[in-house]
């Protein structure tokens, strides 16, 4: 259930907006931040809020990205796999490393439920490639010392 001031906040929005069909992904990511994930209850009320079916929700989830229709851990890292951070060496060594590290595939989240491994088409990050994603925060050029770095000082957060 969606907290009431959360509620208020995204029904003042649709009321206040144009075409109120088109805030489906601010809807969706709103309840994201929420739940952590986009719930199937998170798409019956986006589908309400917004007065579209369950089915148009589901159209326009499945095709973003960074909409997650399954659970997710505390730290979604997306790997650029752009053909910039491709030449770069990112993508297969920095995706090889995390995979080794985090001892989990592609699509995979670890057993503490810390880490999410993704791939993304680009993250608009090429001047400084290769890079990642993490919780949508870019963050490179990066090496494997930089991304042990980085793994820690977010393990310690979750602490």
């Amino acid at each position: 259930m969606i907290p009431e001031a959360l509620r208020e906040n995204l029904e003042t929005q649709v009321k206040d907006a144009a075409h109120p069909r088109e805030l489906v992904v601010d809807v969706m990511m709103a309840l994201q931040d929420h739940y952590g994930w986009l719930t199937d209850e998170a798409v019956a009320e986006t589908a309400g809020l917004l007065g579209m079916t369950h089915m148009e929700v589901e159209e326009v989830a499945t095709f973003y990205t960074f909409i997650y229709r399954e659970k997710v851990g505390r730290y979604v890292i997306h790997v650029c796999d752009s053909l910039v951070c491709w030449l770069d060496g990112g993508y297969t060594s920095l995706r090889d490393y995390l995979i080794e590290k985090l001892n989990i595939g592609l699509g995979e989240t670890t057993a503490d439920g810390l880490f999410t491994l993704l791939p993304v088409c680009c993250i608009g990050y090429c001047d400084r490639s290769p890079a990642v994603l993490i919780n949508k925060k870019a963050y490179g050029p990066l090496t494997p010392e930089k991304l042990d770095e980085i793994l820690e000082r977010l393990r310690k957060e979750a602490d």
